[in-house]
């Protein structure tokens, strides 16, 4: 009997499939895009790290796992401690933070929330080691709080503490962002309604607040996490001897010229940060509790009592303030002519920018301004596929675009450098492999923005252009495009932002005539010449702040002018 039922099932399988077929062979043009989309996927996404995997365990002869076991030594699981040591930590302190940050900003009637909600967004536009860069500044041996306030001599800085705060400062941004839309969206009525029936405000908080938003912090740590382990510009600046597998793999590949080794490597980072956000996406996702319902209840309006006020307030001030002071030192940095020794202010570091190091930034606008139009409009025609149609694959191609994001930058550079390094498909040192790598890593963002936004617009509006004899490439341009404008200039934005801060991938993939800001920066820390590296930062920064506001003022007139037209 349950064989036939299975048989049954598989033939209903197979007839769905049938049909879906012919009804796109209706459309060849949505086809042709179709089988278009899933092979530049297949390339640019699953195909590098088929060959990462296949260099661990593979070679001329066939398989061979000598390397596996002459790489998997003490030093090697010491190593892969460290980052999920890091990780752990660094998910843990982050997303404590965060709670406590958005719980004041959501909860309470405490003034400056405005205030510090821009300065949490810092670190989300600013390169990975701007953190890093400012610890040395501020507590190196030549610091400005070590040596100059302390008169500590000597001052060692380098490895696992200074990471914890570096990357707890750097990431914690995140978790609040997204512990924020969840406490906001949870009824304040529940609270009222317990308060009034005698509990305190611990235990409002213990019984209702704090469980409802288990689902985001669980979500959070998994997303710190994965952060924290696949972190490539903070650890190569400030771990020391600390190593972690990021920076090893770099260190195997250029340093050791071992590629297998250094495979291995961003294998052993790939499967724990892929678990990792799988298990956010798939599973935590899920886990919510609904507490708006549709019906009428009245808006909450936050605590007020200066007892729980006035820490959280304090506590708010601090954080902010250490990111404005790391923020700050970095901006002084770029304008003083040696820091530590001669405090004189200059503009040699930019003069030197604008003279010598010119070429990586045109380069990085350049690579960002080419990538940003092509990951929006290829993450609203992916969302609308997916959405809007029923294809053979769909869930396959859902899985493959997640694929280069979830995975480590330091994965997918490596795999670009081995797709890429032979004819037909040598890329390898020019623009092209540097947009497309941007390309595929950014668009998930842009993809989710999509997917929801089109979740909240009724099919029968782009039913209705079809029915008029419309076809679907008619109606996505013509009708679902302009519905999910918000969400495309959202996807703009954060790949633009990534594009230009992006380093872990494309340190494997930056060359001669293509070099980038955030290299050049790596470069300049490398080399000790502190004040340049700062004042990079600084026109980086600059330059984000710019697009983002015009991509803004863009957004509010195409606003304006809608609502305008009703």
């Amino acid at each position: 009997m349950q064989r036939g039922n299975t048989g049954i099932a598989f033939q209903h399988q197979l007839k769905t499939q049938r049909t879906r077929l012919k009804m796109l062979s209706k459309e060849p043009w949505l086809l042709g895009i179709i089988i278009l989309l899933f092979i530049s996927l297949f390339l640019f996404s699953v195909y590098p790290i088929l060959q990462v995997l296949k260099l661990t365990v593979y070679d001329e002869t066939g398989f061979q796992f000598d390397k596996v076991a002459e790489v998997l030594n003490a030093h090697f699981l010491q190593i892969l401690w460290n980052s999920l040591q890091l990780g752990i930590l660094s998910a843990v302190f982050g997303t404590a933070i965060g709670f406590v940050f958005a719980f004041a900003v959501t909860r309470t009637q405490m003034r400056g929330k405005k205030f510090f909600h821009l300065i949490a967004m810092l670190p989300i536009i600013s390169p990975p080691f701007v953190m890093a860069l400012s610890m040395i500044l501020l507590f190196g041996r030549n610091g400005m709080i070590s040596s100059g306030l302390l008169g500590i001599e000597d001052s060692d800085i380098y490895g696992l503490t200074s990471l914890v705060v570096i990357q707890t400062l750097g990431f914690f941004p995140m978790a609040y962002l997204n512990l924020r839309g969840v406490l906001e969206s949870i009824d304040g009525a529940l609270e009222d309604a317990s308060l009034s029936l005698g509990a305190s405000r611990w235990e409002v908080f213990r019984t209702v607040t704090f469980p409802l938003a288990l689902p985001a912090i669980f979500s959070s740590l998994l997303l710190v996490f994965i952060k924290s382990i696949e972190d490539f510009g903070n650890p190569m600046v400030i771990a020391g001897d600390y190593s972690t597998l990021a920076v090893q793999a770099y260190l195997e590949i250029t340093g050791m010229y071992d590629l297998k080794a250094g495979a291995f490597m961003a294998v052993a980072i790939l499967f724990p940060s892929l678990l990792a956000y799988m298990i956010q996406k798939y599973w935590l996702s899920k886990k919510s509790f609904v507490t708006v319902t549709g019906k009428p209840s009245q808006a909450s309006k936050g605590i007020g009592d200066k007892r729980i006020v006035w820490p959280l307030f304090a506590f708010c001030s601090l954080l902010t303030g250490s990111v404005l002071l790391f923020y700050g030192t970095v901006a002084w940095g770029a304008f003083v002519k040696v820091w530590g020794v001669n405090y004189t202010l200059t503009l040699d570091h930019f003069k030197y920018i604008f003279t010598l190091g010119l070429d990586s930034v045109k380069n990085s606008l350049i690579m960002a301004t080419a990538s940003t139009p092509i990951t929006a409009l290829l993450g609203m025609l992916i969302a609308y596929l997916i959405i809007r149609k029923n294809f053979v694959g769909k869930k396959l191609m859902e899985f493959s675009t997640i694929l280069t994001f979830a995975v480590p930058g330091t994965v997918v550079g490596i795999g670009y450098v081995l797709a890429f390094n032979e004819k037909p498909l040598l890329l390898t040192g020019t623009a092209a492999i540097l947009i497309i790598a941007f390309t595929f890593r950014n668009m998930t963002v842009g993809i989710e923005a999509g997917s929801n936004s089109l979740r909240q617009v009724d099919a029968s509006i782009e039913e209705a252009s079809t029915s008029l004899g419309a076809n679907s490439f008619t109606t996505f341009w013509r009708v679902s495009l302009p519905l999910m404008k918000s969400a495309m200039f959202s996807g703009l934005v954060y790949s633009f932002v990534r594009s230009m801060t992006s380093i872990s991938a494309v340190i494997f993939l930056v060359s001669v005539n293509w070099n980038l800001m955030t290299v050049s920066i790596l470069s300049q820390v490398e080399s000790s010449r502190l004040g340049v590296a700062a004042a990079y930062c600084l026109i980086l920064i600059f330059i984000i702040l710019i697009v983002i506001g015009f991509l803004e003022l863009i957004v509010n007139r195409l606003g304006s002018s809608k609502r305008g037209a009703h």
